[in-house]
């Protein structure tokens, strides 16, 4: 099943409180655990969106993809020009962290730089849908 997930950027350092206006807007199918599914990604993957919002910057959109290579020997990450290299980023051990509200997970941007990020919703896509078809 997809899901709709909101990410906003965690407190740190440079962000005490953390921020909502920094973050990221995911569509990606989860398992009963609340993981990455890639199964079920693998047969959805077009559908798997990223919508990147930060400050004043326009938002930039992505699709989440699954590469060989890295902790676990693969990695998930967020590709913004499939047809181009260096625009990717990945997110830190993502097949092992629960997309729940209230958990955390971390991404490197563009230039390395690792934030955290704070999970604030997790809804089911189309459950409004299938209830208003009844």
């Amino acid at each position: 099943m997809l899901y709709h997930i909101t990410l906003h950027l965690a407190r740190s350092k440079d962000f005490p409180e953390g921020s909502a206006h920094r973050g990221y807007e995911i569509t990606a199918p989860l398992d009963g655990a609340g993981l990455l599914d890639q199964e079920s990604w693998a047969t959805q993957r077009s559908q798997c969106r990223v919508r990147r919002f930060w400050d004043d910057e326009a938002p930039r959109q992505g699709v989440l993809v699954h590469r060989a290579g890295g902790a676990g020997g693969a990695t998930w990450m967020i590709d913004y020009d499939q047809d181009r290299t260096g625009d990717e980023e990945p997110g830190y051990r993502l097949s092992q962290h629960r997309f729940a509200s209230g958990e955390y997970v971390t991404i490197k941007n563009e230039d390395d730089a690792p934030h955290t990020f704070q999970v604030v919703a997790v809804e089911p896509i189309g459950r409004q849908s299938a209830a208003v078809a009844r």
